[in-house]
């Protein structure tokens, strides 16, 4: 039997598709694997004078709870992740950046996922209104980053795109005294 020439469209949702694809081991044998593609997402830091962060508490219905985040969203078609930054960011917080720096990508869950992640650091907040979607539950609440470290280390925030974007700012900038240092 001829392998596919494209992954088969097992499910095309609104933000994603659900595809089998096949892969060749060493010794040759033909699996099938199912996997989500995703166009990609930014998560965004936004820092504020006086060593603070705005988080969000944000419901997910996958887990069926409130957890705090770092403001985040899937990027919409043609659209760069520094374009979505900016837009989620605002809607979610109601602050704008007046300066949004990218500092990493990363794969948010490459066993079944083909999500990219791009972590943006936002300082020159400005406050402004939120803009939320349709049935999101989402309130920012601003923390210091001291706090926001305590909340990572004791399992209060549980998020992996907020825990990788805190620790990652803490431990390869902030300590280091890199520029966007906070405060």
């Amino acid at each position: 039997m001829a392998e596919p020439a494209e992954p088969e469209v097992l499910l095309d949702a609104k933000r994603f598709q659900v595809v089998r694809k096949y892969q060749r081991t060493p010794s040759g044998e033909r699996l099938a694997r199912q996997i989500i593609r995703h166009p990609g997402a930014v998560v965004v830091l936004p820092l504020l004078e006086g060593d603070r962060v705005v988080l969000i508490d944000n419901y997910r219905i996958a887990v069926d709870e409130m957890l705090l985040e770092l403001p985040a969203g899937t990027l919409e078609p043609n659209e760069a992740p520094l374009e979505t930054a900016h837009r989620e960011l605002a809607e979610e917080t109601g602050y704008r950046a007046g300066s949004m720096e990218l500092l990493v990508r990363f794969a948010s869950s490459p066993g079944i996922l083909s999500e990219q992640m791009h972590l943006f650091l936002a300082t020159g907040l400005t406050a402004g209104e939120m803009a939320l979607e349709k049935g999101e539950e989402i309130r920012p609440k601003i923390v210091a980053w001291d706090d926001a470290l305590a909340m990572a280390a004791d399992g209060r925030i549980r998020d992996a795109k907020t825990l990788v974007g805190i620790l990652f700012y803490e431990t390869f900038r902030r300590q280091r005294g890199v520029a966007g240092e906070v405060g």
